[in-house]
C-alpha cells in the first residue's frame, strides 16, 4: 500500500512540475507539499513527514540530480560508482567494491541520467555513438558504454577523487607511501626531474600528480594535456589542452600527439602528459631529450619495467622507422625516475616502487629501485600489511644541489618503516 501511495505522489508531483516554467528546489519542495496536501485532504489520511521528505528528496535527484546515485555522488568515501544496467549499481569505498541496492526503476530512468551527464559535455552518446569519455563539473571521470555494445543496457563507471586528500603529507597518512618517499618525490619535482607514474587503472596515478604539484615552483608555466580533463593541478599558471574527438562524420580529430607538438611553442616551463596511449610516447620522449625538464606523464603499465616496454612499444606507433635500441637509447637519456603504483587486495593503494632509470647499456635500459614496498603476508588472501625500503642513494643525486635543492643522502639509508605504522 505504502508503495502504491508513493507513486502516485510521485506522478502527481512529476505532471505538477512539467506544469512549471521554472524548475529548482524550491519549486520542487513546493509541489511536493501541495500535492501531498491535496492528498490527505481527499483521502482523509495523514501521511507520514519522513515519506514526504523521502519523495521529494527522490524528486530532487531525479530532477536536478542522477537519480539513485546521486547520493553516491555525494558520499564522500565513494571513490568509483559502476553501474551495469539499471538493476545492478556496485560502489568502491576504501578500496573495497560492493553491491548496493540501489537501482533505476527501468532503462529509460538510466538512459535519462545518462543524458544529465553527458549534456554539459556537449558530446553525443547514441546508438550511432555508443560511448563516451568525459568529465562532470566537480572532477569525476565517466565512462558510458551503451547498447548495442553493451548487453544488459547502459554501462556507466564513475571514477570519483577524494576530496580528502590534498596533500602528500595525506598519503603519507593513508599508507600511500612514507615520510622519506614523499620528501625525496617533492624535491624531484623541485629539481624537476622526469617522472613517470605507472599503475593499473584506480591504482592512484593522478592523485599523487595533483598532490605534488603544489611543490611546482608557481613562477613555473605548466602545460597539462589530456584527452578527458581530469589533472586538477595546485598551480595557478596552468595551461589545460584537452585533445578533441572526431566528429560523427568522423573528421576534425586533433589528438594528443599534435597538442604535444604545438606546447613545445608555448614556452612550457614544465608538461604534464595526462596519459601516455599511442604514438604521443615519441613526442614526450623528444620533449625530455631536447631540454624540457620536469616532463611527468602516466601510463599503465604493472611494473617499472613493463612500463618500459609499454613506452618503448607505443613510440614504435610514430612510424618512424627508428629501431628498438635508437628508442630505447631515447628513454634512459631522457626518463630519469619511474613511480609505480598498485591496489592491493585489501583495498589500500601503494607506490610500490621508486625506481631509477640509471642508463642505456648493450642494448637495454637499466634500471635501479631507490625505495620498494614489500609485502610482508598475506591472510584468507589479503594483504596484511608490508614495509618501505630505502635501496640507495639514485645515481642523479648531484643534480638536487645542481638546482639548488637539498636533499640529506641519509634519506636514502637502509632503514625501514612498515606502512602498519603510517596507517590511521
Amino acid at each position: 500500500m505504502a508503495a502504491d501511495i508513493r507513486l502516485e505522489l510521485r506522478d502527481a508531483i512529476l505532471a505538477t512540475l512539467r506544469r512549471m516554467d521554472r524548475i529548482n528546489q524550491d519549486t520542487i519542495r513546493a509541489a511536493t507539499d501541495e500535492v501531498c496536501r491535496h492528498t490527505e485532504e481527499q483521502r482523509r489520511i495523514r501521511l507520514d513527514p519522513a515519506l514526504r521528505a523521502s519523495i521529494a528528496a527522490d524528486i530532487l535527484d531525479d530532477v536536478l540530480g542522477l537519480g539513485p546515485i546521486q547520493a553516491l555522488m555525494d558520499d564522500p568515501y565513494v571513490t568509483e560508482i559502476m553501474v551495469n544496467g539499471p538493476d545492478q549499481i556496485y560502489v568502491e569505498r576504501g578500496g573495497v567494491k560492493s553491491k548496493t541496492d540501489l537501482r533505476f526503476r527501468d532503462l529509460a530512468h538510466l538512459r535519462r541520467a545518462v543524458e544529465r551527464m553527458v549534456m554539459p559535455t556537449g558530446r553525443r552518446v547514441d546508438e550511432s555513438m555508443p560511448y563516451a569519455d568525459f568529465a562532470l563539473e566537480n572532477g569525476a571521470r565517466v565512462n558510458v558504454i551503451m547498447p548495442p555494445l553493451a548487453v544488459d543496457g547502459p554501462t556507466v563507471t564513475i571514477r570519483k577523487f577524494l576530496q580528502s586528500i590534498r596533500s602528500i603529507h595525506d598519503l603519507v597518512g593513508l599508507g600511500t607511501l612514507d615520510a622519506r618517499m614523499a620528501h625525496f618525490m617533492e624535491a624531484c619535482i623541485r629539481a624537476r626531474i622526469n617522472m613517470l607514474f605507472s599503475g593499473a587503472t584506480g591504482s592512484g596515478k593522478t592523485t599523487t600528480i595533483e598532490v605534488l604539484s603544489a611543490a611546482i615552483d608557481p613562477r613555473e608555466r605548466v602545460i597539462t594535456i589530456e584527452d578527458t580533463p581530469e589533472l586538477s593541478l595546485r598551480q595557478e599558471h596552468v595551461v589545460r589542452l584537452v585533445c578533441r574527438q572526431a566528429n560523427s562524420e568522423g573528421r576534425g580529430e586533433i589528438p594528443i600527439r599534435v597538442l604535444v607538438r604545438n606546447s613545445l611553442r608555448m614556452r612550457p616551463t614544465r608538461i604534464i602528459l595526462g596519459e601516455v596511449r599511442g604514438e604521443e610516447a615519441m613526442d614526450y620522449l623528444q620533449a625530455q631529450t631536447s631540454g624540457h625538464r620536469g616532463c611527468l606523464a602516466v601510463l599503465h603499465a604493472s611494473s617499472p619495467r613493463d612500463a618500459l616496454t609499454r613506452l618503448e612499444t607505443m613510440a614504435l606507433y610514430a612510424g618512424l622507422n627508428l629501431p628498438s635500441w635508437a628508442i630505447r637509447q631515447q628513454i634512459a637519456s631522457g626518463l630519469q625516475l619511474i613511480v609505480q603504483h598498485e591496489q592491493l587486495n585489501d583495498g589500500r593503494r601503494v607506490i610500490t616502487h621508486l625506481t631509477e632509470v640509471t642508463g642505456f647499456s648493450e642494448g637495454d635500459i637499466s634500471l635501479r629501485d631507490i625505495f620498494e614496498f614489500e609485502v610482508e603476508g598475506a591472510a584468507e588472501g589479503r594483504m596484511t600489511g608490508g614495509k618501505f625500503v630505502a635501496k640507495g642513494v639514485p645515481g642523479f643525486f648531484p643534480l638536487f644541489r645542481q638546482r639548488g635543492v637539498p636533499l640529506d643522502p641519509q634519506l636514502f639509508a637502509p632503514a625501514v618503516l612498515s606502512s602498519e605504522s603510517v596507517r590511521p
